[in-house]
Order: structure tokens, then C-alpha cells, then sequence
């Protein structure tokens, strides 16, 4: 993945989008992740962090992490290409196997249909949603104010994604499929894992995490 050109990506994405499941592929959860990526200061190295928790009861079970070279470019729409070998790295370091795993970045709601949490659900062949702070495309009118308010984003016509108010009077969020679960599964998982946060627990404790390990709060090696 890391090797490949840009041109050469844009064309992976549209092939691979057809191979995403658009509806709830797992009997009962109990066990759920949430992953996130930093960058270095010198932008080229990054710490990725994968924080699990039973559920739905959020009790913190495991987190790992691994840190490595970002060798694919800055380039709008390809972050998955950036951010998805190192997050499989850490994945592929834990102890205990999430049943869900949520992602700060795009699943469906991608120019292409196919945004990092896309990427990581299909190579990991894993559940998985998106959740993020900014929309990346498409249209929505603008959710009531209230907690739970919520409207459907839409891109020439298709639904990508729901745009879900977890907090009154708080931006929302954009959630959107990853891979093996529905629209309606994915926003009813968000619902349950945010808290008193804006953001789910999963990927707002991944994102601080890394961004701890980033600023030297944790010895290297320490999980």
C-alpha cells in the first residue's frame, strides 16, 4: 500500500468500494475499539493508538500502539493511504479482537465511497464505522440544536452518511459505514459510546493517547 501512486489509489478506491457490506454482519458485541493517528513534528513519522473497551459498559480493556514512517503524500481524499498501515500495525498488536472498531475519519461519506474506515474494515475484514469532527463532501440540512437532533448527508441524491448532534448546542458529528455494518447500526453504536463527549469514548481516548505519546507523557513501550 505504501508504495503505490497516486493515480494508481484513486483506482484501488473504486474497485474496492464495491467489495464493502453495507448492513450489521455480527450477532452481539461486547467488545469495541477506537483507533487514531498523529504525526510527527517533522510530518513524515506517526503514532497510531488502538484503545479497546468491553461494552457496552466502556470499561477500558487494552490499548497498544505502534509508531512508523508515513510514506504515502498529503493528498485530499487518499488520507487512508497515509493513516491505514500504521493503524493496521497497532490492530494487529492487541491481545483482545474488538467486534467494532470506530475510526476518526470517513467510511462511506468519501468522494469515492470509500474513506479510512473503508480501508481498515475491508483489509482487516472487521466491522467498522466512521465518525468524524468535518464533512469531507456532500449536503445535509443542518440538525436541530438539541442532542440527537439528526439529518442524512446526501451526495447527488445517495445517502453516505448521517450528520448526528451528540451534544445541544455542540457541532456535530459526520457518521458514515465503514465496512460489514448498516447506517442505522453504526449512528445507534455512536449513540451509545459518546458520553458526555462530543465525539465516541473510543476515539476521543485513541486520539489522546497518541497525541500523550507524541509529547513524551509515556515511555516508549508502555501499552
Amino acid at each position: 500500500m505504501n508504495k503505490i501512486k497516486p493515480r494508481e489509489a484513486i483506482l484501488l478506491q473504486e474497485k474496492l468500494r464495491n467489495k464493502i457490506i453495507e448492513k450489521d454482519s455480527f450477532a452481539k458485541i461486547k467488545i469495541i475499539a477506537g483507533a487514531d493517528i498523529t504525526l510527527e513534528r517533522d510530518g513524515n513519522n506517526g503514532i497510531a493508538g488502538v484503545v479497546v473497551y468491553s461494552y457496552p459498559e466502556l470499561k477500558k480493556i487494552e490499548r497498544v500502539y505502534c509508531e512508523g514512517e508515513i510514506k504515502f503524500p498529503y493528498i485530499p481524499g487518499l488520507l487512508s493511504f497515509r493513516e491505514a498501515p500504521l493503524i493496521i500495525k497497532a490492530f494487529k498488536g492487541l491481545k483482545t479482537k474488538p467486534d467494532i472498531l470506530i475510526l476518526d475519519g470517513q467510511g462511506k461519506a468519501h468522494p469515492r465511497r470509500f474513506g479510512l474506515a473503508c480501508h481498515v474494515g475491508l483489509l482487516l475484514d472487521l466491522p467498522t464505522i466512521g465518525c468524524a469532527k468535518s464533512r469531507l463532501v456532500g449536503e445535509y440540512n443542518e440538525p436541530g440544536k438539541a442532542k440527537w437532533n439528526a439529518s442524512k448527508l446526501y451526495d447527488h441524491k445517495e445517502t453516505i452518511g448521517m450528520v448526528l448532534r451528540t451534544k445541544t448546542n455542540v457541532k456535530p458529528v459526520y457518521i458514515s459505514v465503514g465496512h460489514k455494518i448498516s447506517l442505522n447500526g453504526a449512528v445507534k453504536i455512536i449513540k451509545q459510546t459518546t458520553g458526555q463527549y462530543r465525539i465516541p469514548i473510543p476515539t476521543r481516548d485513541a486520539h489522546i493517547f497518541v497525541n500523550e505519546l507524541r509529547l513524551g507523557k509515556y515511555e516508549k513501550g508502555m501499552r
